[in-house]
């Protein structure tokens, strides 16, 4: 797979990664008048300061998505994600609801791999090709993405009798610990990039539900989120699982 794909496949992750921001970008666009009612509405900020607000998400996310694709500035384009991410924590009141906040800091997992193979990137001649002597925040990054992103398939366990979902949660488990450590990283990895996309694609169809209703945009808004993680995930079979890791332990053995 790696081998056919070696190309493609850190652009592919990188445009996953970023499409949740992309997509909340034109949404505060589309939505301007009902992005700033809800938050002058919950927070009593006043009119000036809730379409500032909607302003900064629009222009943070759509500069940052530009910059990270154009491979441009990608560690300010990160900071700047990661800015909107805490910002959109707070505002929306994301930090009590355990299942958002989760996502959320897989989503940060996430960047912080971006934000590891531009530094990667930076070091080096050949861009995307790890070097032997990897600098120690860098192995530290890829450790705290995988941790994180693995926090996005908590959110998708489902605590009930039936044989399938018992089958689920055991494997599902087995390969979040896998990527967590560092052991048969990639082949993990891709693995959940296949099944987190199927779960994707038939619990989040928001395709099929009419625009007008409410359910279209959660679902929307779910879907984006989910391949963002996915785009996470692309990058550590792309880039390895670095320094830190079983994996490259082993060739120390």
């Amino acid at each position: 797979f790696l081998r056919v794909t070696k190309q493609y496949l850190p652009h592919v992750a990188r445009l996953c990664l970023i499409s949740t921001f992309l997509e909340d970008g034109i949404r505060m666009w589309f939505q301007w008048s009902e992005q700033r009612d809800y938050i002058d509405t919950t927070w009593s900020c006043g009119y000036l300061l809730a379409s500032s607000f909607v302003f900064l998400n629009l222009l943070g996310q759509l500069t940052g998505c530009v910059l990270v694709l154009s491979r441009n500035f990608v560690q300010y384009a990160c900071f700047g994600l990661f800015g909107i991410i805490a910002l959109q924590t707070i505002a929306y009141s994301i930090l009590w609801d355990l299942k958002f906040l989760m996502r959320n800091l897989a989503l940060g997992g996430g960047l912080l791999l971006l934000l590891a193979e531009s530094r990667s990137e930076g070091k080096s001649m050949f861009a995307g090709v790890p070097t032997m002597r990897e600098s120690s925040p860098k192995q530290y990054m890829q450790l705290g993405g995988r941790v994180l992103l693995v926090l996005m398939f908590m959110t998708l366990l489902h605590f009930d009798a039936s044989f399938f979902s018992i089958i689920q949660n055991i494997v599902g488990t087995a390969l979040m610990i896998l990527v967590a450590v560092g052991f048969k990283t990639k082949l993990a990895a891709l693995t959940l990039v296949v099944w987190l996309f199927a779960i994707n694609v038939y619990f989040n169809a928001f395709w099929t539900i009419p625009v007008y209703k409410p359910m279209h945009d959660f679902l929307k808004y779910d879907f984006f989120q989910t391949m963002s993680v996915i785009g996470g995930l692309l990058l550590v079979v792309a880039l390895g699982p670095g320094g830190v890791s079983m994996d490259e332990k082993k060739k120390e053995w």
